[in-house]
């Protein structure tokens, strides 16, 4: 039962994430990336403190060190990304992002030499061709902002791992504090590092920061930490691929792209590979 409400826990993130794409290219009006970044990550960290108060008092060397590469590997993957975003759509923002799915099990079989099962592997081929007919252009270019989202899938793909990882170790609360706080620090030194310090936000950009900050973040990082614990790493980022489908749906209803064949074929073969990664028993080597 825990693990069926994981999986649903994990969904419910791909939800919130496919809207922090919309989100985000609605603040790129009135802030510049690492402003976003900045408030997203300090106001995260703030909430998730005030959650997490009783644990901080007995923090352990170990859990700060594991928070801190988790936060490193965030800040990488949300740099890129949303730097991109503003040289691409959401839509193949989102997709290009989802190519982790494809890279974790590549880092789990380097790092832990753990084999991913067959149905594992053609699971996340499957959801890599579904967003890709999702987001790519017929002639499969990709331009300076397709790059960047490309390779900030490699540090969404280590922070998946990592948190896979820490999170059977150390305690989930304390983990996200750290987490946050190493992204929101970064974020600021970067701010600050590229003259990005004034600050003229419309409403409507601030209403996309406060999502980011307090519900794509706080909230999606708190479940999907605790998620994970029953779910493992190949299967926890086919499901969070997902988020390109909500992120595609979102920009067709909130940003107004067009909805084309591509984009509903795309969408199913997703759905397939998220079911068929879940109903598979890993397979073990003989």
């Amino acid at each position: 039962m825990k693990k069926y409400m994981a999986i649903a826990g994990l969904v419910l993130v791909t939800v919130i994430w496919g809207g922090g794409f919309v989100a985000s290219d609605m603040a790129l009006d009135s802030l510049s990336p690492f402003q976003i970044m900045t408030i997203r990550f300090l106001l995260a960290s703030v909430l998730m403190g005030g959650i997490s108060i009783r644990n901080l008092k007995g923090i352990k060397k170990e859990e700060v060190t594991a928070g801190v590469f988790m936060g490193a590997a965030l800040f990488i993957g949300f740099s890129l990304q949303i730097i991109g975003l503003q040289y691409t759509t959401p839509s193949k923002n989102a997709f290009l992002t989802a190519t982790n799915v494809v890279i974790v099990p590549f880092i789990t079989f380097l790092i832990c030499r753990k084999k991913v099962g067959f149905r594992g592997i053609i699971g996340a081929v499957l959801a890599i061709a579904g967003v890709g007919l999702l987001s790519l252009d017929k002639d499969l270019s990709l331009g300076l902002g397709d790059g960047l989202t490309l390779i900030c899938a490699v540090g969404f793909a280590f922070q998946i791992f990592l948190t896979s990882i820490f999170v059977k170790k150390y305690r989930a609360s304390v983990l996200n504090f750290i987490q946050m706080c190493t992204a929101g620090i970064l974020s600021l030194i970067f701010m600050i590092a590229s003259g990005q310090v004034h600050f003229q936000v419309t409403a409507k950009g601030w209403w996309s920061v406060l999502y980011l900050g307090i519900i794509s973040t706080t909230v999606c990082y708190l479940l999907q930490t605790a998620c994970q614990k029953y779910v493992d790493e190949t299967k926890a980022a086919i499901i969070l691929s997902m988020e390109s489908v909500f992120g595609t749906l979102f920009s067709v209803m909130i940003l107004h792209e067009s909805i084309t064949l591509r984009m509903i074929l795309g969408c199913i073969i997703i759905l397939a590979a998220v079911i068929l990664a879940n109903s598979a028993t890993e397979e073990t080597a003989s």
